[in-house]
């Protein structure tokens, strides 16, 4: 179970939220929203240790995140904005170094799998930076195919996608749902999936 308390977070010096509090538990999911600028990705990097909170507690299996990241990051998956493509690098490449970074190492059957599921057939070996934005949303997608961990922690992960990207998605995040993973996501979009919770900043 993720559990936080009485989360405080700023941006400068503007309060963006106080006394948030959430809990989510195995085969749950969060969909944040609000405005451009409310402060939903700031409360994702806060979830996943990138930036400091000004107050409250984020525990993970009962334990503080803060004595035990590394138990809790092996546990997480997190995806920001398609800027964490590099432009020089092939969708193979970018998604080779993506999961050595969180220390995963799969081959290139696997890679090249994940790839071709998320609608990238024969744009594997093209430099990242021809891509569109719907194609570089999926090359990042195709992390989750990949990655093992109980927890999602997703910013913007349908922004730029067509329907069938859309629809594809929504199946990959039910089927980890489904086998007791958890997921948190920002999206302006109404997402049609079972056990949800809304967390409007």
């Amino acid at each position: 179970m993720l559990s936080v308390t009485d989360l405080a977070c700023s941006r400068g010096e503007r309060r963006l939220f106080s006394g948030l509090g959430l809990e989510l538990s195995p085969g749950e999911w969060l969909q944040v929203g609000g405005a451009n600028g409310c402060g939903k990705t700031t409360l994702l990097r806060t979830l996943v240790g990138l930036s400091p909170a000004d107050a409250g507690s984020i525990r993970w299996q009962g334990q503080a995140v803060a004595q035990h990241r590394d138990e809790y990051h092996a546990d997480l998956l997190y995806m920001g904005h398609a800027s964490a493509i590099k432009d020089e690098l092939t969708p193979l490449e970018n998604l080779r170094l993506s999961l050595a970074v969180d220390g995963h190492v799969a081959d290139d059957a696997e890679l090249l799998g994940a790839l071709s599921r998320m609608g990238l057939r024969g744009r594997e070996q093209l430099p990242s930076r021809v891509l569109s934005a719907g194609q570089r949303r999926r090359v990042l997608n195709s992390r989750l195919l990949l990655r093992p961990a109980k927890l999602w922690v997703l910013d913007e992960p349908f922004n730029a996608l067509d329907v069938q990207a859309v629809e594809l998605l929504c199946s990959i995040v039910a089927t980890h749902l489904q086998s007791g993973g958890m997921a948190i996501l920002t999206s302006h979009q109404r997402i049609d999936l079972p056990n949800g919770k809304v967390l409007t900043l």
